[in-house]
Order: structure tokens, then sequence, then C-alpha cells
């Protein structure tokens, strides 16, 4: 029931088929998600005696991460996104753009197993690639609406960001160049609080006294206007941060002209999502009354294309958790 109510408003919405290999190469994977996500890579050995080709070096040295370029060229896929954007690079000349897809399949990471994380888990994701117009973002809200309230889910919650806004952070406490370091740390907020968040920044190099000025983004009112209004003050003097609000007032304002309730809507600019491919707009869905991580989530990615040597070919897709939205 769940993936054919998914899969009938992806295609109401007229998003297309695909599906790409449960196994890449190691080098498509690695260097997209960040650091943290690149650990949860599962690797591959390569076929035959794998150790006869080892560095002996690092092999001595036990030093896996080195040695790992050497025993394994194969991964199986983290998510649906980064093989997206090698497919759409290696069949760019059979499709028309803006082109839009839907993907229902496996993925895996290796990760702890716990409540709502498997190492094994089905992702549904929906993805525009060609385009920079947010008409999307605001079509990709009304279709977690959709298809939440089709579950009759008892209640959720579309958390909305954008990346642009905390690069205009990270200029504000003066640290541009350590954007991913301050989103790994701030992303982590959910699961370890303020204090532990501030603590992994003061660790990774950003100054304590820098970090006072975005103190205010953890204390915002409830009231989605007036956390934009806060947000504009605070980040007057950011022509990126400002942008970026722009994009999130208008995804939000148009959402709710096309009918999706007020208090479906949060404004969270202490969203980061953890991905280094987001450049824009990032999206979160949490269910109420269950103890559990975002049951969706996707952003605005416009570089993603461009490292498998196709630029310029921006796009934006979402992601339903099946397994966490059984």
């Amino acid at each position: 029931m769940i993936y054919n109510t998914i899969k009938k408003h992806f295609k109401l919405f007229g998003y297309q088929p695909i599906e790409t290999p449960a196994m890449e190469n190691l080098d498509t994977l690695t260097g997209k998600y960040g650091e943290e996500g690149d650990r949860l890579i599962f690797k591959i050995l390569n076929s035959g005696d794998y150790l006869s080709k080892a560095d002996d070096e690092h092999l001595s040295a036990k030093n896996s991460q080195k040695l790992i370029s050497s025993i394994s060229e194969k991964a199986l896929r983290y998510d649906l996104t980064v093989p997206f954007a090698r497919f759409v690079v290696q069949h760019q000349n059979d499709l028309t753009f803006p082109f839009k897809r839907y993907q229902i399949q496996p993925v895996w990471r290796a990760d702890r197993p716990q409540k709502g994380r498997y190492r094994e888990f089905y992702q549904c994701d929906a993805d525009v690639v060609g385009s920079t117009s947010l008409w999307y973002e605001v079509e990709l809200v009304q279709l977690f609406d959709r298809v939440l309230n089709d579950l009759q889910l008892p209640g959720f919650t579309i958390k909305m960001n954008n990346r642009k806004v905390l690069s205009g952070l990270a200029e504000l406490i003066g640290s541009p160049d350590k954007i991913v370091d301050f989103t790994v740390a701030l992303d982590k907020l959910d699961k370890i609080g303020k204090e532990k968040v501030l603590e992994e920044m003061l660790s990774k190099g950003l100054d304590a006294e820098a970090l006072k000025k975005v103190d205010p983004i953890f204390s915002l009112p409830t009231d989605n206007g007036e956390r934009l209004d806060l947000m504009r003050e605070l980040l007057k003097d950011s022509a990126i941060g400002l942008e970026g609000l722009d994009e999130i007032a208008f995804v939000i304002n148009e959402a709710q002209k096309a009918g999706i309730q007020k208090a479906n809507l949060a404004l969270d600019f202490t969203l980061a999502r953890g991905l280094d491919y987001y450049t824009g707009a990032i999206f979160e869905v949490a269910a109420h009354k269950v103890q559990m991580g975002s049951i969706c989530g996707g952003g605005r990615y416009d570089n993603l294309t461009g490292v498998f040597g196709k630029e310029g070919l921006s796009g934006v897709g979402i992601s339903f958790g099946a397994d966490r939205i059984y």
C-alpha cells in the first residue's frame, strides 16, 4: 500500500520511473556525502586475491582508509541521488530536460542498526534535473503533503531551510571556509543538543565569541513570518544569506497558496542535512508523536552532475523513507 500510494502520486506529478544498479564504482560515490557519509559506504572487496594488489605500506601500517583504494573498486549505493546524477550524465543525449524521474529501490549504509535506522532500507525518490525554477520546490512540497495525507499519517511537519542561509551564518561568524564543519555539527542538534553541537564546533576551530552571533537561531519564535523577519535582520549584511531567505519565502508562500496547511510547514534555520551536495533548499519531514528521525528529506543540488562531466544542470529532489513511514 505504501509503495503503491507513493508511486501513484509520483505518476500524477509527471515523474517517470528509472532504476540504477545496486553496485556503483567506489569513486562515483565517495566525496559526495561528506566525511561522515563516506565512512558509511559499504565497500565491496575486489574479486580474486585482492590482497595481492594491496599497497604493502598501508597494509603493514594497518591504515584501512588508505588501503581501501587498492583492494576495493566497487560499493553498494548509499542513496539514489548520486547514482541518478551519474545516470543523467551517461544518458544526457537521450533525455529531454527538465527531466523528472522517480525511483523506488533499496540503499545500503554501514551504520549501527537501531530503531528507524537499518543497514538496508528502501528509498522512494522523485527528482527533477535541468531547471533552477523554484516552482519545482513548491511542487515537491505539494508532493510531500499529498502522499503523507493519502497515507493518513496522524500528523507531520515539513521542515524547510536553505543552504545559502547556512552559508550566510558561516559568513556572520567570520568562517565561510568552515561551512562544512559548521553544518555537520549543526545537523546533529536533534540528536545531541545545543551544548554538544557548540562543543563540536569549537573542536573544529570555530571561535567561541563569534558563535554567540548565531545564538538567536536556537530560540526563534514559532511563527514562520516572525522567524523570517528576525533572520533577515541577523543576515542583513550577507548577500547569499538574504538570497536564501528570499527563496524560502517564495516556496512557503506559494505552497500555502496551493492549499498546504500553515501548521504543516515550519521554517527551521537549524536544519542542515549532512550531505555535502546540497546547495539551495533543504527539506525534512518529521512525524508527530513518534521518537524517530526524519521520515522524508531532500533538497536542491547545483553541482552534482558537474562532478561527472556535465556542468550547468541544477537538480532538486525529495525522498520518502518507506521503512520509517511503515
